[in-house]
C-alpha cells in the first residue's frame, strides 16, 4: 500500500465527511497523479479550479475509489451516543469456547455466528476462550435468550461467558460524556 493511500485512510477514519480538496490539503496530495474530473463529492466542495488544487482533489477521489473497489474501505459509519439520543439498548460481550473443525479451524463457526443480525462483531482471540462476540438487543432478557437459544446450541460451541456492557466511556476513538464531565474528577474512597 502506498504511503498516500495510508494517509488518506487515516484522515477518513478521523472524519469521512471532509471534501476531496480538504483531504488533499491535509495529506499533501498534489495534482497530476490521477486523471478525471475534479469534484468535491466527499464533502460537497465545488470543483472546477484548474491546476494543483483541482488535480489534488481528482487524485484523492481516485485513491478513495480504488480503496473502495479493493474493499479496503468497507463502509462509512457514524459513532452515535445512543444513550444520549434516548435510545435504549443492551450490549454484551460473549466469550465463546469452540471446538475447531479439523480442516477449517474456527472459520465456519465464526462465519455462522457472524450471520445473526444481533451480532455486531466477531473476533478470534487468544486466551481461555476462542471467540469474542459483541451482541446487541433491546433488553438483557433478549440478549440472554439469543445466547441460550442461538449460540449455545451450535455443535462446535463448548462454553460461553456473557459480559453485559454497563457503560461506554470511549468507542472508536471518541470519548463519551466529555462535554458534561470536563474537569470533573472521580471520587475515590479507601
Amino acid at each position: 500500500m502506498k504511503e498516500e493511500e495510508k494517509e488518506v485512510l487515516k484522515v477518513l477514519e478521523e472524519n469521512a465527511r471532509l471534501s476531496y480538496g480538504e483531504i488533499a490539503r491535509l495529506v499533501g496530495v498534489a495534482g497530476g497523479e490521477a486523471g478525471g474530473e475534479a469534484g468535491g463529492e466527499a464533502g460537497g466542495e465545488a470543483g472546477g479550479e484548474v491546476g494543483g488544487e483541482a488535480g489534488g482533489e481528482a487524485a484523492v477521489k481516485k485513491i478513495i475509489s480504488e480503496l473502495e473497489k479493493k474493499k479496503i474501505i468497507k463502509k462509512y459509519t457514524v459513532v452515535a451516543d445512543w444513550e444520549k439520543a434516548g435510545v435504549e439498548s443492551v450490549q454484551a460481550l460473549i466469550d465463546i469456547k469452540v471446538s475447531p473443525e479439523r480442516e477449517t479451524g474456527y472459520d465456519p463457526v465464526a462465519e455462522r455466528i457472524s450471520r445473526f443480525p444481533e451480532v455486531r462483531s466477531v473476533r478470534l482471540v487468544s486466551g481461555e476462550y476462542d471467540l469474542s462476540v459483541l451482541v446487541e438487543g433491546k433488553t438483557m432478557r433478549e440478549v440472554a435468550y439469543f445466547v441460550a437459544e442461538k449460540i449455545a446450541p451450535l455443535e462446535q460451541v463448548r462454553n460461553t461467558l456473557t459480559h453485559f456492557l454497563l457503560k461506554t466511556y470511549k468507542e472508536d476513538g471518541e470519548i463519551y460524556g466529555e462535554e458534561e464531565g470536563e474537569g470533573k474528577r472521580l471520587a475515590v474512597t479507601l
